[in-house]
């Protein structure tokens, strides 16, 4: 069945999204619409690209919608459902894309018998690898739910949870993209003040980073003993790793983690009533 859903913002976020499950066919271009508050110029640049509908006209994308993605950004987000909230369908599931918004607040904005769906996915689902946690509200439907599975799954993984945990979701796998580049810029960095050429580095770091996440997969996550397997006494690995602890970087990163998850929750504080 081909669903008609619409963007409601046209951010980096929609637009992976809408690459990654248009490739893979979840979506269809003619039945994917994009709207945003003011920005004709990037409508016209994802309907180029990528040949979806978009414009102005609210209540006719709006109309038999199965889907509205809440792209927006957050800040937005009250005013942009007040916008919408008279165009919404009984039968239309709302899919947030929104970090910190909750479901009670959008229940509030849009109608408390209105179908929610509250998700995290991260910015590689324009390469199709995506990790997209959801939580849905009691009016979510076994459909609508299996509808987003699928439109999630489409573009990597997808799970579902409980609302509580999207702000550690929205730590690990919401933020965690940016960590590994953080990483990789430094070792990048550091290979090039070795001595290697920059493309060369690149290509070493980006199939090493590939590997590392294959083996990662095929171990069932068991990192520490995938590290200690290529940590050899007196070795170089060792010498790197004892590097790491006596700078603290495990402690760190776990820290930042931690912060990113307390910084989820104190955005959503904005948006409870």
């Amino acid at each position: 069945m081909t669903l008609k859903v619409v963007f409601i913002g046209a951010g980096s976020m929609a637009e992976a999204i809408i690459a990654g499950a248009l490739k893979s066919g979840a979506l269809q271009a003619e039945s994917t619409y994009v709207t945003n508050r003011a920005n004709s110029a990037r409508l016209t640049e994802l309907t180029t690209q990528y040949g979806i509908q978009a414009g102005y006209d609210v209540e006719t994308a709006l109309k038999d919608a199965d889907a509205i993605v809440l792209a927006m950004k957050p800040k937005d987000v009250l005013s942009g459902l007040e916008a919408i909230r008279s165009y919404i369908n009984e039968g239309s599931v709302v899919i947030s894309l929104l970090a910190g918004v909750g479901i009670d607040f959008m229940e509030q904005a849009i109608g408390d018998r209105c179908a929610v769906i509250r998700s995290m996915p991260n910015t590689s689902a324009a390469v199709g690898k995506s990790a997209t946690a959801i939580a849905l509200n009691k009016h979510v439907t076994a459909e609508q739910h299996q509808a987003a599975i699928d439109l999630f799954s489409a573009i990597g993984l997808a799970i579902t949870v409980e609302e509580s945990k999207m702000d550690a979701v929205t730590a690990i796998s919401g933020s965690g993209p940016a960590y590994i580049y953080y990483v990789a810029e430094a070792m990048q960095a550091a290979g090039e003040e070795l001595g290697l050429d920059h493309d060369t580095a690149k290509s070493l770091l980006i199939q090493t980073l590939l590997g590392a996440a294959d083996m990662l997969s095929e171990s069932n996550g068991q990192a520490v003993a995938l590290r200690k397997a290529i940590t050899s006494a007196g070795g170089t690995t060792e010498a790197a790793i004892r590097t790491f602890d006596e700078h603290h970087v495990k402690e760190s990163i776990a820290a930042g983690v931690k912060e990113a998850a307390a910084q989820s929750k104190q955005l959503g504080e904005a948006y409870k009533r």
